[in-house]
């Protein structure tokens, strides 16, 4: 039962503070799940990471879904997904409620520009995390070419991440593995 109510507040909390959607959820649940509740590690994290990116969808229900599931079992899964989908039902119910009395306000349109700042920075340090991973796992000059192929394919060519991402498991799959047999 401690589990279940650990994972509860994990996603709660993540949704609930989580302003502006899955990018900003991601920070959030690593927070909670990894450092404050340890249900996992960082590397587990990461891979839950990695795969539910590579799904579609909102992020933030699959990684509810997988982490609960794997956490709690099926149980785990009901009430991670509830967790992590109250908060924005609630609170869209309040909100739209609350949306025409106050539409024309400047304080409210300066307030929802004012926390686009402090997303960035939350995405850029976890992004920072990831580069950081990736040269731990990779080494530099791996690291250094999949990212500049990544850029290049996704801001100049505009390509689908996807694609991008599809291709490269294709890859690494088709790859002996490092230190390993070949069979």
């Amino acid at each position: 039962m401690k589990i279940q109510i650990q994972l509860f507040k994990a996603f709660f909390v993540s949704g609930i503070l989580g302003f502006g959607g899955g990018p900003t959820i991601i920070p959030l649940l690593h927070k909670e799940v990894v450092e404050k509740y340890k249900l996992m590690t960082d590397d587990d994290f990461s891979d839950v990471l990695s795969i539910g990116n590579t799904l579609p969808g909102p992020i933030a229900t699959k990684m509810a879904g997988y982490i609960g599931y794997r956490i709690g079992g099926l149980l785990g899964l009901i009430n991670a997904l509830f967790a992590s989908v109250m908060p924005t039902v609630l609170l869209i119910i309040i909100l739209l409620n609350s949306l025409n009395q106050f539409s024309n306000s400047d304080f409210i349109n300066n307030m929802s520009k004012g926390v686009i700042p402090i997303v960035t920075v939350m995405m850029g340090l976890y992004a920072f995390d990831f580069l950081k991973k990736s040269h731990k796992a990779l080494g530099l000059k791996i690291s250094a070419i999949i990212f500049l192929f990544s850029f290049i394919t996704i801001v100049v060519f505009d390509l689908h991440p996807g694609i991008i991402i599809g291709s490269l498991l294709i890859l690494a799959l088709a790859l002996p593995a490092k230190g390993g047999k070949e069979q």
